[in-house]
């Protein structure tokens, strides 16, 4: 059921439409330094998201942190089975967005709103790639 109301505008996106649940964080993302490669949780103690597994999750951070190692970071975790579905940054940087792409994973940028103001982690939100558009479904 697609609620009509909640909508984010995309400035850019790589990858296809995807659908699933929501993860919410106020602060940035490194691959390396807060993720465990191994379990796809995040590890990093005292990140607001420690302890959530983010397999098959849309994602949505402000700021991307790190670089060159997430670029290779992205691409062993699709290949052991834990990446997310989609990566929504406010601001990102190129080492983030070549190695999701060599990853075939969606990623976007550029956000209209901050998406803690339209939702909320648990939700389930459908990035529509071709309309450049996140929307809340319930």
């Amino acid at each position: 059921m697609n609620t009509g109301s909640k909508s984010l505008s995309l400035g850019s996106i790589f990858g296809p439409s995807v659908e699933g649940e929501a993860v919410i964080s106020t602060e940035g993302f490194s691959p390396r330094y807060d993720l465990n490669r191994w379990t796809g949780e995040i590890t990093k103690p005292g990140h607001k998201l420690e302890g959530l597994t983010i397999t098959d999750k849309i994602l949505f951070f402000p700021t991307a942190k790190g670089g060159v190692a997430a670029g290779w970071a992205f691409y062993d975790i699709l290949h052991k089975g834990i990446a997310p579905k989609a990566l929504v940054f406010g601001k990102t940087n190129p080492v983030m967005v070549q190695g999701a792409v060599f990853a075939e994973m969606t990623i976007a940028a550029g956000l209209s709103d901050l998406p803690e103001n339209l939702f909320k982690t648990g939700d389930t939100v459908r990035i529509d790639a071709e309309r450049k558009v996140i929307e809340l479904l319930r």
